[in-house]
């Protein structure tokens, strides 16, 4: 699937109260729906934040999707940092990692050299 559905269906998630009952009834079936790889339905399922975010899942979608799991602030952004150490660098979007996963303070750092 495409990041562009797979942000769609956490969008949808996040604000259509039929989807959010239609996910916490059955969420096998739920996802049956959508053509998804196993990782991306693995990630919704679980739910894997720090998955979510190495595919590439905005921040502004998963920090709602998250919230709804009832995920805490600093939780979130510890399952994040988890998802980058496990999964490695964030694949594709807006926060697509470049320069093998390290931060731009770090690339900084080891080019003074």
């Amino acid at each position: 699937m495409s990041l562009y559905y797979l942000q769609k269906i956490l969008y949808d998630i996040n604000r259509d109260p039929q989807m959010q009952n239609a996910y916490s009834q059955n969420i096998e079936h739920f996802l049956e729906q959508y053509v998804l790889t196993d990782e991306e339905r693995k990630a919704l399922a679980t739910p894997d934040i720090g998955l979510l975010y190495v595919l590439g899942v905005n921040g502004q979608i998963l920090m709602h999707f998250a919230a709804y799991h009832q995920i805490e602030w600093d939780d979130y952004l510890q399952r994040m940092r988890d998802g980058i150490a496990e999964y490695g660098p964030v694949r594709a979007g807006v926060y697509a990692m470049t320069g093998n996963g390290l931060n731009f303070a770090d690339a900084t750092e080891n080019n003074s050299d």
